[in-house]
């Protein structure tokens, strides 16, 4: 191995992320709220001016509110929408738009534009001085060891070799995050290869438009098998439309003529030069990179996988990459866990990333078929399933959707009336906080770390609960049955707010919930179970001489 280059004395430990798009952006946002410093390198010289990822989930929209981004958001997207399906005779056949529920504390589906997302999470990077974000800069070469990360970086015109105007740098990184695309220089310097299959023979053009009558908040998918398409109306008469082409109409990547996007969209609306943002033709991938964890390198969104658009699952799965792993490398780097807990990351998002892949290869098999009998026999099949009470929830309540539950990596999981809890997201409803009564969501008391939530538990319990070496975490009584939450013992204490905490956590009386940094539910226990807990847990966490006091103050930049 070669001789790595003296790391910097007294250095703060910093994290490189390569590629600021959503999910580098994104990521670099839960970083700076860590206190963890960041530099973020982008090759282009702007944040993207093109509308590619158009949808945000209740999941996405909870992680931004992970960064204090959520109401900033909400400005910029068109909120609770849905999908609804047509079939071969252009009437409809099912609307999904969840259960109408907000279980995360957002809405379930929340249609955006890429480039009004992407210079929100730039401009709030601003509200960190820690982190370092230089746009007309690429990553040339990454070089690792066992401690660190060497990054060479190069800015301005020419090739990369310091020659034709173009300034190189070397940065020392704990750990990089391979943030940048598709084509991700992170990943061929890994050598990682993707697996899975592309479609070259399903050409698709994507047309955004602006000055469209569109006034509909959900998208319309349409399952004409002579031309299946998508229309998505967004915000200020922004509306996406996706139309399957036929061999000879445009390849991908070419210039796409004017003549073919007005004849397209004529039985729509009129359309004008002016009128077109934007006009793609493509091809889409369904990759998911053989590993997502190299040494101190990790591949995050397009970079780790790429899915067919049709369950707007893309953006949403990066989104999930970054919440899952940027607690992770921020509690390593502040000494509160060890190196163990960063290999689950892989361990945790690919089966999920994985899921969703399959599904988004389904669902436009399914939906947008050139296939007429395939088209009228799923026609037939879903207005069969609306008939029965089980059919019309897994179809309009989108339960089709693959579980995000985690079952191998930094869970505990347990017997008893809880173990269904384990591994899933803590659902966020309104709860009552403070002395005031006041009504907020469930993640605001419960502060940026882990979190320990006891339901209807006694001091002893706390007290028996606190020796067992489980992780630093803030302790918080769940009041259940209309009564006051008052906080004891050094305990923050919640109560229900709306109704929804009650119905959830009422069958676990006497238990605990241990809930990581990311909102995922680790353990459902009793106290006399916390040490079995916190045995399983043990290897992600420092001998106790290391570990930091629970007063630590988690928010502020690691030194």
């Amino acid at each position: 191995m070669t001789t790595p280059p003296s790391a910097s004395s007294g250095a703060t430990p910093l994290v490189l992320v390569v590629g600021a798009g959503p999910v580098g952006l994104t990521a670099a946002n839960l970083l700076g709220t860590l206190g963890v410093r960041v530099l973020v390198v982008e090759r282009h010289t702007t944040t993207s001016d093109e509308a590619k990822a158009i949808s945000l989930d209740d999941e996405s929209l909870r992680t931004l509110q992970l960064a204090d981004l959520d109401e900033a958001v909400y400005p910029i997207i068109v909120p609770g929408t849905g999908t609804r399906y047509y079939g071969v005779d252009g009437r409809p056949l099912v609307h999904a738009r969840g259960t109408g529920e907000r279980r995360y504390g957002h809405p379930f589906k929340n249609h955006f534009a890429q480039p009004d997302l992407e210079r929100l999470l730039r401009s709030a990077l601003d509200r960190f001085p820690h982190v370092d974000v230089r746009f007309g800069t690429r990553l040339v070469q990454l070089t690792q060891y066992p401690d660190r990360v060497w990054a060479t970086l190069a800015s301005g015109d020419g090739d990369g070799d310091g020659d034709g105007g173009q300034a190189t740098q070397q940065i020392e990184a704990a750990y990089v995050l391979g943030c940048d695309g598709g084509r991700s220089t992170v990943r061929e310097q890994l050598s990682v290869p993707m697996r899975g299959r592309s479609y070259p023979d399903d050409v698709w053009l994507v047309v955004d438009t602006l000055d469209d009558p569109h006034d509909q908040r959900y998208g319309m998918h349409v399952g004409d098998p002579d031309r299946p398409l998508v229309i998505v109306p967004g915000r200020a008469g922004r509306c996406r439309y996706e139309f399957r082409l036929r061999p000879g109409e445009c390849a991908p990547g070419t210039a796409v003529p004017f003549g073919l996007v007005r004849d397209l969209l004529r039985p729509h609306r009129d359309i004008t030069p002016e009128q077109v943002e934007r006009s793609v033709a493509y091809t889409f991938h369904a990759l998911l990179a053989e590993r997502l964890r190299v040494g101190r390198c990790f591949l995050l969104g397009d970079a780790a996988h790429m899915m067919p658009p049709f369950a707007g699952q893309g953006l949403n799965s990066g989104v999930r990459d970054a919440a899952n792993l940027c607690w992770k490398a921020a509690d390593v780097l502040a000494g509160r866990a060890t190196e163990a807990l960063l290999d689950t990351y892989d361990t945790e998002r690919r089966p999920h990333a994985q899921a969703m892949i399959d599904l988004s290869v389904r669902l436009g098999r399914l939906v947008m078929t050139t296939d007429h009998r395939r088209a009228r026999l799923r026609d037939l099949c879903v207005r069969a399933a609306l008939r029965s009470r089980r059919g019309r929830r897994y179809l309009t309540e989108m339960r089709y959707r693959p579980d995000t539950r985690v079952t191998t990596g930094a869970v505990a999981p347990t017997d008893g009336p809880g173990q269904a809890l384990t591994g899933t997201l803590l659902q966020q409803p309104f709860v009552l906080h403070g002395p005031g009564y006041t009504s907020t969501r469930l993640d605001d008391p419960l502060g940026p770390g882990w979190s320990l939530l006891g339901i209807g538990l006694s001091d002893d319990d706390w007290t028996g609960v606190a020796a067992a070496g489980l992780p630093d975490a803030r302790y918080v009584d769940v009041v259940l049955g209309d009564r006051a939450p008052r906080e004891h013992g050094g305990r923050a204490a919640v109560s229900d707010g709306d109704g929804a905490l009650d119905a959830y956590l009422a069958p676990l009386p006497g238990h605990l919930l241990l809930v990581r940094p990311d909102r995922l539910i680790a353990a459902v226990f009793t106290p006399g179970q916390a040490d079995h807990v916190a045995r399983t847990l043990a290897r992600f966490l420092p001998p106790p001489s290391v570990s930091q006091p629970p007063t630590a103050i988690r928010r502020s930049v690691i030194f």
